[in-house]
């Protein structure tokens, strides 16, 4: 083969009839363009093209114009080219296949580069892919561990050994509905709506550290064991503060409610993140299905999320949504396909802990949700909770100090929290780590360091006053006594004395004071404009309601005419024009404040009759409808005679 294209590329020798005299340079031009083929092309592959060409026999000839014909049909691929090219133009024809060589070997050549590029390429993702391979055989062998992480997890198990004692207020938390004293209508109330074979949602008010929290725990464990309960032995109990819980927006988080996580901006599962499958993450509802979900502080929890509750609530499932779900994917998985289509299952019972007012909780969690109020705990109630964290903490008490504790404090946690911090402090002063005894002077140090001040100011005697008497007042749950006190003097002018009352009492309770003034005056006939009285509330405070009306009036009363009031007794109601008493709010809690400061006896509207709670002991209440009853009780019958006259 290489002899044969040696012969039609290696020039003519001799004149033939058919040679152009006079065109070396052509000739020799057109054997460098069959030499440029032969090594563009190779020369079998030459070859080959010119037969498949019909090329050979011209380029066998020793005929320039036939040649240059051949080489038409090489370098455009064209076998079409049949006409011999006249001579004058042949130079023309050879530019043009010049041309024509030019950009074949261009192209070649970028060819080639591509080829060399690709070609590396290829070899670098195999090298990547077989790397991968062995790492992908070296995890399967040895897993995600190694020294690194080996060693971090000798140190984590290290710190597991080493414990602290359980904090005293854990150590002390009560384990039975027994060990939670004073509440115990509301344990049975909980235990009721709980522990039925249709058991409710429940919202729990009362003042902190009386037990809501411990009572729900243990009320789930009690529902578990009752027959006819949808409680199981694996019924959880979810247990949440409202406080940290917040309504993103951009629903980027939620753990009440869960999220998902999109695949690009929030990192889902390596797995689903490469297939760009959005990833769901349940919340704490669905961590509770089955079973009760506690939220504590509910009041403070996001208004916004509180609606969204509600929703979860009617429909017992959590619905999802995302941008990048396509039902249509072939990659979801089943599990993630379903919770997009029918939602997370979320079937729990709600227990909603609170210290607000009802009237500042949502009215639409309300009305789904049973009411239970936990009782404020009495000195006497506080002290038995000392006692028996005593028994636990097995220490001795001084006589005193039950008392003393029960004195600056009403919530039964902080009572304990004091009874811990005297213990710390005797263990301390006995200098051998234990101690048995807890005096009144470690009670008493506690109390100083901690800058603690009495619950109740107001101490309460059997003597009697002129112009001061005992309203009962409510500020969140805890009852309250207000002192008030009047004093009256003649006018300076007949018929011109005024009436002053604090500037920091309410509008309802100033409007009080104009209806004791017209009570007044059609029981006596006296007109206070013929006085100057001074009414004052002890220490300032602020009366929102009419219900000191009453009280107001005996004050005004008692300094007009210089009648005692006995100093055991405190009174409610609101007072109207015609003399009657009318019913007020708050009952409970105003009797619980009367006995916190040692009142005997409460007057009280005979239209709250009904909410004073049974089995009341340690007070007297008594019910009244007018004011002709109430001075019956206040003052002595000689005096009732006098001033009905």
């Amino acid at each position: 083969m290489k002899v044969f294209l040696e012969k039609f590329i290696g020039g003519v020798k001799g004149d033939t009839p058919g040679k152009l005299k006079g065109h070396d340079p052509v000739k020799r031009q057109v054997t460098a363009l069959y030499s440029l083929l032969a090594e563009l092309y190779g020369s079998d592959k030459l070859v080959l093209k010119a037969g498949k060409l019909d090329a050979l026999k011209f380029m066998r000839s020793d005929i320039l114009e036939e040649r240059v014909l051949a080489l038409q049909r090489l370098v455009f691929e064209d076998p079409t080219y049949d006409k011999l090219p006249e001579p004058e133009v042949i130079p023309a024809i050879l530019e043009e296949i010049e041309e024509e060589i030019a950009d074949n070997i261009a192209r070649r050549t970028v060819e080639d580069q591509l080829e060399k590029k690709i070609s590396e390429k290829l070899q670098q993702r195999h090298e990547e892919y077989v790397k991968e391979i062995k790492m992908q055989v070296l995890k399967e062998n040895t897993g995600p561990e190694n020294a690194s992480t080996l060693k971090k997890l000798a140190l984590l198990e290290k710190m597991e050994q080493k414990r602290l004692s359980k904090s005293a207020l854990e150590f002390l938390r009560p384990a039975t509905f027994e060990e939670i004293i004073g509440q115990e209508r509301a344990v049975k109330a909980l235990l009721a709506r709980l522990a039925s074979p249709y058991p409710q949602h429940i919202l729990l008010y009362g003042p902190p550290g009386v037990g809501k929290t411990t009572a729900a725990r243990l009320a789930l464990e009690e529902a578990k064991k009752a027959k006819g309960t949808p409680f199981t032995k694996d019924s959880p109990f979810i247990e949440v503060n409202g406080a940290t819980l917040r309504w993103d927006p951009r629903e980027v988080t939620n753990p009440l409610l869960g999220s998902v996580h999109d695949p690009i901006y929030q990192g889902a599962r390596r797995d689903l993140a490469e297939t760009g499958v959005p990833e769901p993450k349940l919340g704490l509802v669905s961590e509770a299905h089955g079973g009760v979900l506690f939220i504590d502080e509910i009041g403070e929890m996001d208004y916004i999320l509180q609606n969204k509750l509600l929703k979860v609530l009617e429909d017992k499932r959590v619905y999802y949504e995302s941008s990048y779900y396509d039902p249509h994917e072939p990659n979801i998985p089943q599990y993630i396909k379903k919770i997009f289509e029918k939602g997370a299952p979320a079937d729990f019972i709600l227990i909603g802990a609170t210290t607000r007012d009802q009237e500042e909780i949502n009215p639409a969690i309300r009305s789904r949700c049973a009411e239970v109020f936990f009782e404020p705990l009495t000195p006497v109630a506080i002290q038995e909770i000392i006692k028996q964290a005593a028994v636990k903490l097995d220490v001795e008490l001084e006589p005193q100090v039950p008392g003393i504790i029960s004195d600056y404090t009403i919530e039964g946690r902080k009572s304990v929290s004091i009874l811990a911090d005297a213990y710390a402090l005797a263990c301390y002063s006995s200098k051998t780590g234990k101690s048995c005894r807890i005096t009144v002077e470690d009670v008493l140090e506690v109390v100083q360091v901690s800058r603690l001040s009495p619950y109740v100011n107001c101490k309460v005697s059997s003597q009697r006053e002129v112009g001061k008497i005992f309203a009962l007042g409510v500020v969140g749950f805890l009852g309250s006594v207000l002192e008030i006190e009047a004093v009256a003097f003649p006018a300076r002018n007949q018929g011109q004395g005024n009436i002053r009352f604090n500037d920091t009492a309410g509008s309802m309770a100033k409007d009080s004071v104009f209806n004791a003034a017209s009570v007044i005056r059609k029981l006596t006939g006296e007109d206070l404009a013929n006085y100057d009285v001074h009414i004052n509330v002890v220490g300032g405070g602020r009366i929102d309601g009419p219900s000191a009306g009453v009280a107001i009036f005996l004050s005004i009363l008692s300094a007009i005419q210089g009648r005692p009031i006995p100093q055991d007794v405190a009174v409610t109601g609101e007072i109207s024009i015609q003399g009657k008493v009318r019913a007020v709010g708050g009952i409970c809690e105003k009797i619980y404040g009367a006995r916190q400061a040692g009142i005997k006896a409460i007057l009280l509207p005979g239209e709250n009759q009904k909410d004073v709670p049974p089995e009341l002991k340690g007070i007297q209440v008594i019910p009244v409808s007018t004011v002709e009853e109430i001075i019956r009780y206040v003052f002595p019958p000689a005096g009732v005679e006098d001033l009905v006259s």
